[in-house]
């Protein structure tokens, strides 16, 4: 690896200002998982600092322990100078933290003002709420950022950047000192965003610290004023954002030899299978073609937002296209559900197994046989002999792990809930398979083995999309990439010579 990517950037600093809020060696561990790793961050009254990372670097456990969600297993938080212990949400929201998120956590029936002051509203003597001071109050934190919206208006009628100017008002009206925005401008128009930046530069004027998170280089560069990038829940690099070159922004985010730690079969490559031609979705996504090919493993990359699973929820016929053309092996297909995508031979394994992809109380066997029921029944009637010989034939091939086939799925560690949801889509042979985010959650050990099964079932010739925000499993285990940005193709990629600074530049607009 090289050690000039491991080595953080010089902090120059930018001020000699007392730090309103350092975060010291915080570690955030979950069972089998290390969220963060002994990070630290530093916010300066007046400046913006963007925190930088890939999908999965752990920014918003970062979030979620800064303002009270998640307590550190180790580290310690310091507000002026005096350390805190935040137990709840509202602890961090008292000492002065808050933050404005991509989707607002704001109430539609609610009015602009109700959502301002919900939780501390304006009280008259008679303990009831004072509408006219809480209205007027409203009126006045809207004034001072600009804004002519009505208080009294309910929020379901604001648009979306409207209602991050309310998010930003509430936030004033608890005297925030320490302003969270977390991928705040990923709905706002050009001049939406022009607005809000007018706004974070008024913040700064009042001397509140903020820290920004965003994908995006450009605005980043516009609008911080120092940086820190996560990677894989440790803490790689901080300094002054302007003075570092955006090539070293990405060089620390990505540095890493996936070469070793994903090892790929040597498969040749057959014909095409799947043909996909100016797929478009009337909100998610728009022109994406693509061709997947006979064992072949097809990476789908892209930052949140980009529109990588809802692409492949439609190829499944959870969702229809507006336009667009599919064949399978030369020719024409319709998918207008998942029963014609499965009958084609098209499967598709969600990034939520918990939620979408497993029935977690049911039992190991009958929901590795859900999608296979006419195989395993005679006469109308399901045979649980057949049941379990088809359960079994899986379970061994995915050495899955578990005391008995009878046991509840949601008894398994995620790498082999992970297998069970796999091994039930092989059960119906398939020609196509969908993976999104198949390692999503699981330890390390459990990676490597997913990874080796994927790279087998594409060697006996099984044609596979995968959907990875981890750049080292879309590096390790992809024959060619394609990048998804803001619902449109952003380019595509043959593996050899790939490096990862040219997908995350694709990714961000910066190609």
């Amino acid at each position: 690896m090289n050690a000039a990517i491991e080595r953080p950037t010089i902090d120059r600093t930018l001020s000699s200002g007392t730090p309103l809020l350092e975060m010291r060696d915080i570690s955030q561990i979950f069972p089998g998982v290390k969220a963060l790793d002994a990070v630290s961050i530093t916010l300066y009254p007046g400046e913006v600092t963007a925190l930088i990372g890939e999908n999965g670097a752990g920014k918003s456990t970062l979030v979620k322990v800064l303002t009270g969600i998640y307590r550190p297993n180790e580290g310690e938080i310091l507000i002026d100078g005096r350390p805190v212990v935040f137990s709840s949400a509202q602890d961090a929201i008292d000492a002065g933290i808050t933050a404005i998120h991509q989707e607002t956590v704001l109430f539609d029936e609610l009015t602009v003002a109700e959502n301002i002051f919900l939780g501390h509203t304006p009280r008259t003597r008679w303990k009831t709420i004072d509408w006219a001071r809480m209205n007027a109050e409203a009126r006045r934190l809207l004034v001072s950022l600009e804004s002519a919206i009505d208080p009294t208006i309910r929020l379901k009628d604001l648009s979306i950047a409207q209602r991050h100017l309310v998010a930003i008002a509430r936030a004033l009206s608890i005297d925030a000192r320490i302003v969270i925005m977390d991928e705040p401008t990923a709905a706002l128009s050009r001049k939406e965003i022009d607005d809000l930046f007018r706004i974070v530069e008024t913040l700064k004027g009042q001397g509140k610290a903020i820290l920004f998170i965003s994908h995006k280089f450009d605005e980043l560069y516009e609008i911080a004023d120092r940086f820190a990038v996560f990677r894989d829940g440790r803490a790689v690099g901080h300094g002054l954002l302007k003075a570092t070159p955006q090539d070293e922004i990405v060089r620390l985010m990505v540095g890493r030899d996936v070469k070793e730690t994903f090892p790929k079969l040597t498969v040749a490559i057959g014909e095409p299978i799947l043909e996909v031609e100016d797929y478009c979705h009337p909100t998610e996504f728009n022109g994406i073609s693509l061709t997947l090919r006979r064992g072949e493993i097809l990476g789908l990359y892209g930052l949140i937002g980009a529109g990588r699973s809802e692409l492949c929820q439609s190829l499944f016929g959870i969702t229809r296209p507006s336009s667009g053309r599919l064949r399978l092996s030369g020719q024409p297909l319709t998918i207008a559900s998942p029963q014609d995508a499965i009958r084609a031979g098209i499967v598709y394994v969600p990034e939520e197994r918990g939620r979408h992809g497993l029935a977690l109380p049911m039992p190991i066997y009958q929901n590795m046989t859900l999608p296979s029921l006419t195989r395993t029944s005679r006469s109308g009637f399901l045979k649980a002999a057949n049941e379990f010989a088809l359960a079994r034939r899986y379970a061994e091939r995915l050495d899955l792990r578990a005391a008995s086939l009878s046991v509840p799925v949601g008894t398994l560690s995620g790498g082999n809930q992970q297998k069970v949801v796999i091994g039930k889509w092989l059960a119906t042979a398939p020609r196509v398979i969908i993976l999104d985010e198949p390692t999503k959650g699981i330890d390390i050990g459990s990676k490597a083995a997913v990874h080796a099964f994927i790279s087998e079932l594409a060697s006996e010739g099984l044609s596979i999309i995968m959907v990875s925000s981890e750049l080292p499993e879309i590096l390790g285990m992809s024959d060619r990439v394609l990048v998804m940005r803001e619902g449109l193709p952003a380019g595509l990629f043959e593996r050899e010579g790939l490096q990862p600074e040219t997908l995350v530049r694709a990714a961000t607009g910066n190609a």
